[in-house]
Protein backbone atom coordinates (compact mmCIF):
# COMPACT_ATOMS: atom_id res chain seq x y z
CA UNK A 1 0.00 0.00 0.00
CA UNK A 2 1.35 3.72 -1.06
CA UNK A 3 2.05 5.81 2.14
CA UNK A 4 -0.36 8.54 0.85
CA UNK A 5 -3.16 5.92 0.52
CA UNK A 6 -1.91 4.30 4.15
CA UNK A 7 -2.26 7.68 5.92
CA UNK A 8 -6.21 8.35 4.61
CA UNK A 9 -6.73 4.99 5.48
CA UNK A 10 -5.35 5.18 9.60
CA UNK A 11 -7.01 9.25 8.95
CA UNK A 12 -10.49 7.53 8.69
CA UNK A 13 -10.24 4.97 11.39
CA UNK A 14 -9.43 7.84 13.40
CA UNK A 15 -12.09 10.13 12.52
CA UNK A 16 -14.29 6.75 13.22
CA UNK A 17 -13.05 6.04 16.26
CA UNK A 18 -13.37 9.00 17.84
CA UNK A 19 -16.79 9.27 16.90
CA UNK A 20 -17.92 5.86 18.03
CA UNK A 21 -16.04 7.27 21.17
CA UNK A 22 -18.21 10.06 20.99
CA UNK A 23 -21.13 8.14 20.31
CA UNK A 24 -20.85 6.01 23.27
CA UNK A 25 -19.82 9.19 25.84
CA UNK A 26 -23.09 10.60 24.57
CA UNK A 27 -24.75 7.41 25.54
CA UNK A 28 -23.18 7.14 28.85
CA UNK A 29 -24.44 10.75 29.86
CA UNK A 30 -27.71 10.46 28.42
CA UNK A 31 -28.35 6.96 30.33
CA UNK A 32 -27.10 9.12 33.64
CA UNK A 33 -29.43 11.84 33.04
CA UNK A 34 -32.28 9.42 32.66
CA UNK A 35 -30.63 7.75 35.96
CA UNK A 36 -31.13 10.97 37.59
CA UNK A 37 -34.54 11.85 36.35
CA UNK A 38 -35.83 9.05 38.00
CA UNK A 39 -37.69 9.92 41.35
CA UNK A 40 -38.48 7.38 43.91
CA UNK A 41 -41.56 6.34 44.96
CA UNK A 42 -41.43 8.97 47.46
CA UNK A 43 -40.73 11.85 45.50
CA UNK A 44 -43.48 10.68 42.78
CA UNK A 45 -46.00 10.10 45.58
CA UNK A 46 -45.20 13.94 46.86
CA UNK A 47 -45.47 15.35 43.58
CA UNK A 48 -49.02 13.49 43.34
CA UNK A 49 -50.20 14.95 46.40
CA UNK A 50 -49.11 18.13 45.46
CA UNK A 51 -50.56 18.40 42.23
CA UNK A 52 -53.81 18.73 43.97
CA UNK A 53 -52.48 22.66 44.26
CA UNK A 54 -50.55 23.23 41.47
CA UNK A 55 -52.55 21.49 38.98
CA UNK A 56 -49.55 19.63 37.58
CA UNK A 57 -50.92 16.85 35.27
CA UNK A 58 -47.47 15.22 34.79
CA UNK A 59 -47.82 13.21 38.29
CA UNK A 60 -51.19 11.20 37.43
CA UNK A 61 -48.91 9.12 35.03
CA UNK A 62 -47.41 7.79 38.55
CA UNK A 63 -50.49 5.66 38.61
CA UNK A 64 -51.06 2.76 37.06
CA UNK A 65 -54.54 3.30 34.66
CA UNK A 66 -55.36 -0.47 35.17
CA UNK A 67 -55.17 -1.01 38.43
CA UNK A 68 -55.81 1.69 41.61
CA UNK A 69 -57.15 0.40 44.29
CA UNK A 70 -58.69 3.52 46.81
CA UNK A 71 -59.40 2.75 50.49
CA UNK A 72 -60.62 6.16 50.96
CA UNK A 73 -64.17 5.18 51.15
CA UNK A 74 -65.63 8.84 50.53
CA UNK A 75 -64.09 8.53 46.92
CA UNK A 76 -64.90 5.70 43.92
CA UNK A 77 -62.63 3.47 42.75
CA UNK A 78 -60.21 4.05 40.34
CA UNK A 79 -58.99 6.98 38.54
CA UNK A 80 -62.31 7.41 37.45
CA UNK A 81 -63.20 8.27 41.36
CA UNK A 82 -59.47 10.70 41.27
CA UNK A 83 -61.32 12.07 38.57
CA UNK A 84 -64.64 12.89 40.29
CA UNK A 85 -62.97 14.46 43.38
CA UNK A 86 -61.03 16.89 41.20
CA UNK A 87 -63.93 17.76 38.97
CA UNK A 88 -65.81 18.46 42.36
CA UNK A 89 -62.77 21.20 43.48
CA UNK A 90 -63.58 24.66 44.57
CA UNK A 91 -63.43 27.55 42.48
CA UNK A 92 -59.85 28.64 44.34
CA UNK A 93 -58.37 25.07 44.49
CA UNK A 94 -57.61 22.26 46.51
CA UNK A 95 -54.25 22.91 49.23
CA UNK A 96 -51.78 20.37 49.79
CA UNK A 97 -48.12 20.93 51.73
CA UNK A 98 -46.04 17.40 52.02
CA UNK A 99 -44.63 18.10 55.62
CA UNK A 100 -42.66 14.67 55.79
CA UNK A 101 -42.70 11.34 53.24
CA UNK A 102 -41.32 8.67 53.36
CA UNK A 103 -40.58 4.59 51.95
CA UNK A 104 -41.03 1.07 52.82
CA UNK A 105 -40.13 -1.11 50.37
CA UNK A 106 -43.26 -0.93 47.52
CA UNK A 107 -44.85 1.51 50.37
CA UNK A 108 -45.06 5.51 51.14
CA UNK A 109 -46.23 7.23 53.87
CA UNK A 110 -46.68 10.97 53.65
CA UNK A 111 -47.78 13.48 56.43
CA UNK A 112 -49.57 16.47 54.89
CA UNK A 113 -51.27 19.89 55.45
CA UNK A 114 -54.95 19.89 53.53
CA UNK A 115 -57.13 22.31 52.10
CA UNK A 116 -59.27 20.05 51.23
CA UNK A 117 -62.69 20.94 51.69
CA UNK A 118 -61.79 22.81 54.76
CA UNK A 119 -58.61 23.21 55.84
CA UNK A 120 -57.40 19.77 57.63
CA UNK A 121 -53.95 17.68 58.06
CA UNK A 122 -53.72 13.90 56.40
CA UNK A 123 -51.42 10.76 56.38
CA UNK A 124 -51.41 8.86 53.04
CA UNK A 125 -50.15 5.59 52.21
CA UNK A 126 -49.34 4.41 48.30
CA UNK A 127 -48.81 1.36 47.76
CA UNK A 128 -46.19 0.77 44.30
CA UNK A 129 -45.68 -1.73 41.38
CA UNK A 130 -43.46 -1.56 38.88
CA UNK A 131 -43.09 1.99 39.57
CA UNK A 132 -46.83 2.95 39.57
CA UNK A 133 -49.28 3.47 42.45
CA UNK A 134 -51.91 0.98 42.94
CA UNK A 135 -53.16 1.51 45.86
CA UNK A 136 -53.99 4.15 48.39
CA UNK A 137 -54.89 4.56 52.01
CA UNK A 138 -55.69 7.80 54.30
CA UNK A 139 -56.94 9.23 57.38
CA UNK A 140 -57.80 12.45 57.76
CA UNK A 141 -58.54 15.48 60.06
CA UNK A 142 -59.74 18.79 60.94
CA UNK A 143 -56.65 21.06 61.29
CA UNK A 144 -56.85 22.29 65.21
CA UNK A 145 -55.05 24.68 67.29
CA UNK A 146 -51.95 24.09 69.22
CA UNK A 147 -52.50 21.31 71.93
CA UNK A 148 -51.57 22.18 75.62
CA UNK A 149 -47.85 22.17 75.26
CA UNK A 150 -48.32 24.50 72.30
CA UNK A 151 -46.94 22.08 69.28
CA UNK A 152 -49.57 21.59 66.39
CA UNK A 153 -50.41 18.17 64.52
CA UNK A 154 -47.40 18.38 61.86
CA UNK A 155 -44.74 20.75 63.64
CA UNK A 156 -41.64 19.14 64.84
CA UNK A 157 -38.91 17.08 63.88
CA UNK A 158 -38.24 16.04 60.00
CA UNK A 159 -34.66 14.62 59.84
CA UNK A 160 -34.69 11.43 58.53
CA UNK A 161 -31.69 9.42 60.06
CA UNK A 162 -30.99 5.48 61.42
CA UNK A 163 -31.76 4.06 58.39
CA UNK A 164 -29.98 0.64 59.60
CA UNK A 165 -32.58 1.05 62.61
CA UNK A 166 -35.57 0.61 60.29
CA UNK A 167 -36.38 -3.01 61.41
CA UNK A 168 -36.09 -2.88 65.02
CA UNK A 169 -37.98 0.88 65.44
CA UNK A 170 -40.73 -0.75 63.37
CA UNK A 171 -40.27 -3.72 65.97
CA UNK A 172 -40.47 -1.61 69.32
CA UNK A 173 -43.69 0.28 67.87
CA UNK A 174 -45.17 -2.75 67.29
CA UNK A 175 -44.49 -4.03 70.12
CA UNK A 176 -45.70 -1.08 71.74
CA UNK A 177 -48.97 -0.74 70.71
CA UNK A 178 -49.74 -4.63 70.73
CA UNK A 179 -48.80 -4.95 74.80
CA UNK A 180 -49.57 -1.80 75.66
CA UNK A 181 -52.66 -0.50 73.77
CA UNK A 182 -54.43 -3.65 71.97
CA UNK A 183 -53.60 -5.88 75.25
CA UNK A 184 -54.15 -3.65 77.97
CA UNK A 185 -50.63 -3.34 79.26
CA UNK A 186 -50.44 0.31 80.82
CA UNK A 187 -47.66 -0.98 83.44
CA UNK A 188 -45.00 -1.66 80.74
CA UNK A 189 -45.80 1.92 79.15
CA UNK A 190 -42.74 3.00 80.92
CA UNK A 191 -40.57 0.54 79.22
CA UNK A 192 -41.54 2.24 75.36
CA UNK A 193 -40.33 5.81 76.81
CA UNK A 194 -37.45 7.63 78.12
CA UNK A 195 -38.73 8.71 81.21
CA UNK A 196 -40.94 12.11 80.55
CA UNK A 197 -38.92 12.98 77.56
CA UNK A 198 -41.72 12.86 74.88
CA UNK A 199 -43.29 15.40 72.53
CA UNK A 200 -46.91 15.04 71.62
CA UNK A 201 -48.59 16.20 68.63
CA UNK A 202 -52.18 15.38 69.47
CA UNK A 203 -54.38 18.22 69.41
CA UNK A 204 -55.61 17.40 73.01
CA UNK A 205 -52.74 16.05 74.81
CA UNK A 206 -49.37 17.58 76.52
CA UNK A 207 -45.80 16.41 76.65
CA UNK A 208 -44.83 13.49 78.26
CA UNK A 209 -46.37 10.68 80.15
CA UNK A 210 -47.44 12.55 82.66
CA UNK A 211 -49.41 15.05 79.76
CA UNK A 212 -51.20 11.00 78.54
CA UNK A 213 -51.77 10.24 81.80
CA UNK A 214 -54.04 13.63 82.81
CA UNK A 215 -55.30 13.08 79.50
CA UNK A 216 -56.56 9.70 79.88
CA UNK A 217 -57.70 10.55 83.12
CA UNK A 218 -60.17 13.39 81.67
CA UNK A 219 -61.31 11.14 79.24
CA UNK A 220 -61.98 8.34 81.78
CA UNK A 221 -64.06 11.30 83.83
CA UNK A 222 -66.33 12.62 80.74
CA UNK A 223 -67.13 8.11 79.78
CA UNK A 224 -64.66 8.56 77.01
CA UNK A 225 -63.36 4.94 76.04
CA UNK A 226 -60.23 4.53 73.16
CA UNK A 227 -59.89 0.77 72.26
CA UNK A 228 -57.25 -0.31 70.24
CA UNK A 229 -58.63 -3.64 68.89
CA UNK A 230 -55.91 -4.67 65.68
CA UNK A 231 -52.78 -3.15 64.53
CA UNK A 232 -53.11 -3.57 60.10
CA UNK A 233 -49.61 -2.16 58.99
CA UNK A 234 -46.38 -1.29 60.68
CA UNK A 235 -44.20 1.30 57.89
CA UNK A 236 -41.01 2.28 58.42
CA UNK A 237 -38.13 4.43 57.38
CA UNK A 238 -35.33 5.08 59.46
CA UNK A 239 -36.43 6.49 63.02
CA UNK A 240 -39.95 7.36 61.74
CA UNK A 241 -42.59 4.76 62.16
CA UNK A 242 -46.39 4.99 61.25
CA UNK A 243 -48.57 2.30 62.14
CA UNK A 244 -52.43 1.81 61.22
CA UNK A 245 -54.68 0.30 63.67
CA UNK A 246 -58.20 -0.32 64.16
CA UNK A 247 -60.44 0.37 67.39
CA UNK A 248 -63.13 2.26 68.79
CA UNK A 249 -63.07 5.96 70.23
CA UNK A 250 -65.71 7.46 72.18
CA UNK A 251 -67.68 4.14 70.93
CA UNK A 252 -67.75 4.71 67.19
CA UNK A 253 -65.27 2.50 64.63
CA UNK A 254 -62.57 4.07 63.84
CA UNK A 255 -59.13 4.18 61.83
CA UNK A 256 -56.25 5.28 64.39
CA UNK A 257 -52.72 6.12 62.15
CA UNK A 258 -49.97 6.62 64.42
CA UNK A 259 -46.54 8.22 63.58
CA UNK A 260 -43.51 8.15 66.17
CA UNK A 261 -40.05 9.23 65.85
CA UNK A 262 -37.78 7.03 67.92
CA UNK A 263 -34.93 8.21 69.82
CA UNK A 264 -32.18 5.34 70.91
CA UNK A 265 -34.16 2.98 70.98
CA UNK A 266 -37.19 4.66 72.67
CA UNK A 267 -40.61 6.83 71.45
CA UNK A 268 -39.73 10.29 71.57
CA UNK A 269 -42.27 11.86 69.40
CA UNK A 270 -45.99 11.34 68.31
CA UNK A 271 -48.56 12.59 65.48
CA UNK A 272 -51.66 11.09 64.73
CA UNK A 273 -54.80 11.46 62.99
CA UNK A 274 -57.94 9.35 64.53
CA UNK A 275 -60.94 8.85 62.09
CA UNK A 276 -63.98 7.80 62.53
CA UNK A 277 -65.15 4.86 59.91
CA UNK A 278 -68.54 6.30 57.93
CA UNK A 279 -71.40 3.63 58.04
CA UNK A 280 -70.85 1.07 55.16
CA UNK A 281 -73.74 1.65 53.68
CA UNK A 282 -72.24 5.63 52.23
CA UNK A 283 -68.94 4.41 51.24
CA UNK A 284 -68.29 4.69 47.38
CA UNK A 285 -65.86 1.96 47.14
CA UNK A 286 -65.84 -1.86 48.38
CA UNK A 287 -62.46 -2.11 49.38
CA UNK A 288 -62.01 -1.33 52.82
CA UNK A 289 -60.54 1.13 55.15
CA UNK A 290 -57.82 -1.44 55.75
CA UNK A 291 -57.17 -4.48 53.69
CA UNK A 292 -53.50 -4.12 53.50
Amino acid sequence: MKPIVTLIVLAVLVTACNSKQKETKEEKQSEIMETKKELSNKEKATALLESLETGDQTPISYINPNKYIQHNLSVGDGLAGFGEVMKNAPEDGFKAKVVRSFEDGDYTFSHTIYDFFGPKVGFDIFRFEDGKIVEHWDNLAELTQVNPSGHTQTDGAEELKDLDKTKSNKALVDDFLNTVLVNGGFDKMANYFDGDNYIQHNSMIGDGLSGLGKALEEMAKNGVTMVYNKVHKVLGEGNFVLAVSEGKFAGKHTSFYDLFRIENGKIAEHWDIIEAIAPEDTWKNTNGKFDF
